[in-house]
């Protein structure tokens, strides 16, 4: 098991001099222990075979365009759920159980990879990786190795973004101060700061920026 460096990410370049976590005198104890502890040992893979261990990293890192270090543990967090039943508490009719999914989709995931270029999927090279999940993508509501292509990117997308946006690391890379309880935000609306936020130095980056409001 391994931590991750307190210090580690600085708002990815675009909030600079920001870190969630410099925030934490200002939550409660209880609320400062969770955080904290997403930011320590990472639990060990309990669930996932080294096999799907290893396409479920390239997966992720593919969805989340996680390139350099530190990466947020998404591999280790999705295990923990999983080993722990800890689901969404539904699933699709026409699909298995979220664990039986994943161990279905990651195989197919190889399978593909396999037939493509003779190598499991994080054997692949990042280009090609990328081609075969958008290929995947594209598929929609088609059938992929006997599953539906849009119930399986639902399940891959679903766990990779709750995991990702719950660690203090994707905190800091969107400038989000962390929990507001119990000091609260104050100036709300769009382009107002409170005086322990920073402002988005690269503001064309993001979709949705409108210009200064």
């Amino acid at each position: 098991m391994s931590a991750l460096p307190l210090d580690a990410a600085d708002g990815g370049g675009r909030y600079p001099g920001f870190g969630t976590l410099s925030q934490a005198q200002h939550w409660d104890p209880a609320t400062a222990a969770v955080v904290h502890s997403r930011m320590g040992l990472l639990p060990d893979i309990r669930f996932f075979t080294p096999a799907e261990e290893a396409a479920a990293r390239a997966l992720f890192d593919q969805l989340l365009d996680m390139r350099g270090e530190p990466r947020v543990p998404v591999v280790n967090m999705v295990d923990a759920r999983l080993a722990e039943e800890e689901t969404d508490g539904w699933h699709y009719d026409n699909m298995p159980r979220d664990g039986e999914a994943w161990r279905a989709s990651l195989a197919a995931l190889d399978e593909e990879a396999r037939a493509r270029g003779d190598r499991t999927f994080a054997l692949l090279g990042q280009d090609r990786q990328a081609g075969l999940l958008q290929d995947i993508c594209d598929l929609d509501r088609d059938c992929w190795h006997g599953l539906p292509a849009d119930r399986v990117w639902s399940l891959w997308t679903r766990y990779a973004c709750t995991a990702f946006y719950s660690h203090p690391l994707a905190w800091d890379e969107i400038g989000f101060a962390g929990p507001a309880y119990p000091r609260g935000y104050k100036n709300l609306g769009v382009g107002r700061l409170d005086p322990f936020e920073v402002r988005d130095v690269r503001p064309e980056a993001d979709p949705t920026h409108g210009g200064d409001q």
